[in-house]
């Protein structure tokens, strides 16, 4: 809403300390955003970086997750409250109704790192933390429903199982 309204936009702004003010390019902004370019960046743009083929698009292959909004000038009230949203093929919310809770899968990768950076990884969190650095580590096994994805530029990644219907 606050990229789709200036109005909208300026009022947020104006309440903000002026150091996050600041921090923020919104400020500059002065163009409003359709709800295609939205889409595009808030479901297509990050599906495609990740390098999720059956996510952010409505092509063949493509799964079924889908949110319908009502048309509303308010923006904010159009996003917060989805006329329909649709996962794997199942209405989840109709009309501010819950219909279903479906179960999802985590994604997850394991990437390469350098084994000789975890004592000064774990020493810095020791310094600056107030949660160990032992506290981050989850396995897998203690995650429902996870899926490991390929890590890397040119990894394969396995497109059946990740969503399932």
């Amino acid at each position: 809403a606050l990229l789709m309204s200036n109005a909208l936009r300026r009022d947020m702004l104006k309440d903000l300390h002026p150091n996050v003010r600041n921090r923020s390019r919104l400020h500059e902004m002065d163009r409003e955003l359709t709800l295609y370019e939205i889409a595009i960046m808030t479901r297509a743009a990050p599906a495609k970086i990740l390098g999720l083929e059956r996510k952010g698009h409505l092509g063949p292959g493509a799964d079924a997750d889908v949110t319908v909004y009502h048309n509303d000038d308010d923006r904010r009230r159009m996003f917060e409250l989805p006329r329909y949203v649709i996962k794997g093929g199942q209405v989840i919310i109709d009309d501010g109704e819950f219909r279903a809770t479906p179960d999802g899968r985590t994604l997850y990768v394991h990437p390469a790192y350098d084994e000789a950076a975890i004592p000064h990884i774990r020493n810095w969190f020791q310094d600056h933390y107030t949660i160990q650095f032992a506290n981050y580590a989850i396995d897998s096994q203690e995650v429902p429903h996870c899926v490991e994805m390929a890590c890397g530029p040119t990894a394969q990644r396995p497109q059946e199982g990740i969503d399932g219907p």
